[in-house]
Formats: C-alpha cells, structure tokens, sequence
C-alpha cells in the first residue's frame, strides 16, 4: 500500500510538472520578442542605430568634427573649448575604422541606442510595463534633438548617456540599499566631466534635488561621499590642465556668451525646451515632472524632478544655449510614459494609447529631415524655410540657405581643394617652407584632415586650441591665409597676392566667398606675430 502510494505521489508529482512545463512552452511560444523583460526597449535602441548608420554618411563633415579630429592627433588632458574625452574618441574611431563620415560618426550612432535602452530600464525601475515600454521608445526615437545630436561626432552624443547612467545607479542604489555602487556612480560622472564640463551642473542639480526631498538621508552615507572623491580624481588631471593654462574654459565661456551667443528671455528658453523634444512629445515630459514631483507613486524619485528644476534654473542664470537641458529629458519621457500608461488601463483594444501613439509618430517623421540628412540640398534649404527654422538660432551670425547644423557640414572638401591648387602654384622652393594659416579652426581642421591626401603641410591658426600648437616650425616667409582680408595682413607682410576666392552657395555666409592670399615679405616673424592672432571664441 505505501508503494503504491508513493507512486500515486510521484505520478501527480510529474503531472504537475508536465503541466507547469507545457503552461511554460505554450507561454513562450505565444510570446515575442518584444514582449520579454526589455525587449520593447532594446528593439528602439536597435532600430535608433540602425536609422543613423542609413543616414550619417549624407552631406559632409560637420565643422566641429574636422577640429576634433585634429585633437586627436594632439592628445591632451585638455582643450581650450572641451574636455579631452572627444579627442580621444576622435582618435580610437579613425585608428578603427578610417576617415569616413561613417567611421566618424560610428560610436554617436551607438550612444542613440545607449540613451533609448536606459530610458526603457527607466521605465522598469519606475513601474511601468509594455505600453510605457512603447510610449517612452517612440517618443525617444522621435526626439529631434537625439535625432540631430546623434548624427554627428559631437560630446553632445554622449553626454545623455553619462547622465542617465548616473541617474541610473542612483535608483538602484535606493532600490537595492548597495551603496557601494557610490564608487561607480562616481567614475560614471568623472568620465561623465572629461567628456564635457557641463556634468558639473548636473552634478550640482543633483546633490541639490537630493537634499530638499527625503532622500537627503543619502547624503549621511559615507559611500556617496567616497563616490564624489572618485569623481574628482578621474576630474583632475582636466582640472590641473585648466590651471596650467591659465583656465582657458572660462575665457572662452565669456567671450562665446558676449559674442557668439543669441540670448533670449527666460520665458523664451523655457517655451523652446518643447522643440527640443517634439512639440507633440513635450506632454510626455510635462507627465514625468508631474510623476517626480505630485505622483504618490513616484514619491521615492522626487529628488529627480528636483534635479530638472534645478538644472533648468542653472541654464536660466547662466544663460545657457537651449539644448543644454537636453541630457535629461530621458528620465523625463520614462517617467511620463509610465503615468500616461496609469492614467489609461489597458481594457482590450484601447484606442486612446494608440492615439497617443500615432501623432508622436508622425509629428517625428515631420521632424526628422530638419535634424537628419534625408533630403537633397535644395529640398532641405525649401523644407527648412516653410518650418521658418531661422527663427529659431542658438547663435547670432546667419546660416545661410540652410539650418545652421546642415550648413556647417557644407564645403571643406572643396575649401581644401582650393588651398591645394594654391599651394601646388607655388614654386618648389616656396612650397617646402610655406605655411597655411586659417582664420578659424574649421578651416584648420579641414586642411588637416583632407590635406595629407594633397601632401598639404599642416593648417596653424591662432583659434582655440589651434593657438596653443602655435605656428609650429614655420618662419613666416610664405604664408598662405583663408578668410583673412588683406587689410587685416597689411601690417604684417610687405607683399600679399590674391590667389583664389572660396565660395559654396550651401555653406554658412561666414565660409561663403573667403579670400586665399599669399602673403611674403614678412614684417615680423609668425613668432612675435602669434599673440595677436589668439581668439578664444
């Protein structure tokens, strides 16, 4: 009788267990990718990718690309206008992958996919399931300031990412009591700060959000403090570069403010955060504040809408360009994703989630070729002066036909042309000692990298960084100049030729019609000469 019972036991037993394994099967085999643990999230990411490695290698260089390209053949613990991280990953992606716009842009177009896949964790952490999953993938997808960042080597790409890890950690140091994970928060935000200053604000908006809301017991723990320390030490070999040279941050801060700039009233810059974001996707970002700041369920993450009224209140004082806020509108998108979703349970087919989804799809595809290069020239010159993009700048000088993003990827290859017909003009003699100087470190940068190919010497000028090489070996003898005015030379060479004018209808005004001058006779050595040439700006 006992064997026999033991063996009823043992049948029940393995029907029991067939049947949790069939009920396991038949669940996985009804489900999809996109319904697993975060799977909504990385098919976003995935799919970010994929749309900037099609797109990235439309146009040109984008200004700012060729100069930090030539920082990474000068690798240093600084830079006059940047952190030394971009040079760096300049440098690693053309001894990877070569010189092209898409061996350039290779790691931006990955960081899109970085800062979706954080946003969908984001939304796990905060409670929100599949729909939140979607909402908060869409509207990132579709962001147009991710969407223009992305597409072009820039610190810009990256400084989501390093902000978002922070943010991050931080919830899983409240959620799990680790805080050892201090000390990776900390070297988190010290590449963060190598990678662009401006991780100081977020740091300092941070620390404040914590402090007003009752997760300012956070601050009594040791380890946050030792994550700080590890912080600084990643920050200081930047910081001891500053101080060595003579904290050229900062001088180019106030002269890019008094100069560059194009400032507008608080009110101004708070309304323009909508563009950023998509008009049509700000009522998600607008839900996550509310979630941080009023939502009984967000009750443990107040300190993150803290963290965005500070940071705002920063750029506000500090008068800061529009999109420097933009590294944190993810935490935004994944808190507002999962309070939407709250707000409207899912009963069946609810066609209000999927009304909430279709104009955030298509009020992006409305967007995207304003911030990626999907059309030609003269249909992205038209499109963009119907949306009168023009009205909307971030510095003073005009763009031309073009948003100024477009424009400044318009005509250095051609610029460098031109500069090498000039100097193949020269005699042999001449050639061996002349040298190029550029007005600014576009110019500059576009000689050095394009003009190896030509056997062009290297490009000196006295802007930003470019003034700390200095002239390099050259006496001064020949020069030959772009975008100098004679009547800027005069005083400094006894002969000057007019060579060749530079023009590209597409390229912004300021590198449209530039002068290529050979200069001689020179009244002072490049040496004495330098310190007049420096602008930092």
């Amino acid at each position: 009788m006992g064997s026999l019972g033991v063996g009823k036991t043992q049948t029940v037993v393995q029907e029991r267990s067939d049947a949790i394994g069939s009920v396991r099967a038949n669940r996985f085999s009804r489900s999809s990718w996109l319904e697993i643990d975060l799977g909504i999230a990385t098919s976003f990411a995935i799919t970010a990718c994929a749309v900037h490695f099609l797109f990235n290698g439309q146009y040109g260089y984008f200004r700012d690309e060729l100069y930090y390209a030539a920082c990474g053949q000068h690798l240093a613990w600084g830079y006059v206008d940047q952190a030394p991280l971009i040079a760096l990953i300049a440098h690693v992606s053309r001894a990877l992958f070569g010189d092209s716009l898409r061996a350039l842009r290779f790691f931006p177009a990955l960081s899109s996919g970085a800062k979706i896949f954080l946003a969908g964790w984001m939304v796990r952490e905060f409670g929100g399931s599949r729909y939140a999953q979607i909402l908060a993938g869409t509207a990132m997808l579709f962001c147009p300031i991710y969407l223009t960042m992305d597409n072009f080597l820039s610190m810009n790409a990256f400084e989501p990412v390093f902000w978002m890890l922070c943010v991050a950690i931080a919830l899983w140091i409240i959620r799990s009591g680790r805080s050892r994970f201090w000390l990776l928060f900390g070297v988190v935000a010290g590449i963060g700060i190598l990678n662009k200053h401006s991780m100081l604000f977020f740091g300092c908006a941070l620390f404040l959000g914590l402090l007003v809301t009752r997760q300012r017991q956070l601050l009594r723990d040791p380890w946050i403090w030792a994550g700080g320390m590890v912080a600084f030490v990643i920050f200081l070999p930047n910081a001891i570069w500053e101080i060595r040279n003579h904290l050229p941050t900062l001088e180019i801060l106030q002269n890019v403010d008094r100069i560059k700039n194009a400032h507008v009233s608080w009110l101004t810059f708070i309304a323009q955060q909508a563009l950023l974001v998509h008009p049509i996707g700000t009522p998600i970002c607008l839900a996550g504040l509310w979630f941080f700041l009023w939502s009984p369920r967000g009750a443990a993450y107040r300190f993150l809408g803290w963290t965005y009224l500070f940071l705002l209140l920063e750029f506000l004082v500090f008068r800061g360009r529009i999109y420097y806020l933009a590294p944190i509108y993810p935490m935004l998108f994944a808190a507002g994703a999962v309070a939407i979703e709250s707000w409207i349970p899912y009963r069946g087919e609810n066609w209000i989630r999927t009304a909430i989804l279709t104009p955030l799809v298509f009020g992006g595809m409305v967007a995207a070729p304003l911030a990626l290069p999907i059309l030609s020239l003269n249909a992205a010159a038209a499109y963009a002066n119907f949306w009168d993009v023009d009205s909307v700048r971030v510095e003073k000088y005009p763009s031309g036909k073009l948003p100024q993003l477009f424009a400044d990827m318009m005509g250095w290859q051609h610029q460098v042309d031109v500069v090498a017909g000039v100097f193949r003009s020269l005699p042999q003699e001449e050639q061996s000692k002349a040298a190029i100087l550029s007005v600014n470190y576009g110019e500059a940068g576009a000689i050095d990298y394009f003009g190896p190919t030509y056997g062009l010497p290297h490009a000196i000028s006295g802007h930003n960084n470019y003034y700390l090489w200095g002239p390099r070996q050259y006496s001064g003898e020949v020069v030959i100049t772009v975008g100098f005015t004679k009547s800027e030379l005069e005083p400094f060479f006894g002969r000057i030729e007019s060579a060749a004018t530079i023009q590209n209808e597409y390229a912004i005004p300021e590198e449209n019609n530039l002068p290529v001058l050979i200069c001689r006779e020179p009244r002072i050595t490049l040496q004495k000469l330098w310190p007049r040439l420096k602008f930092y700006g």
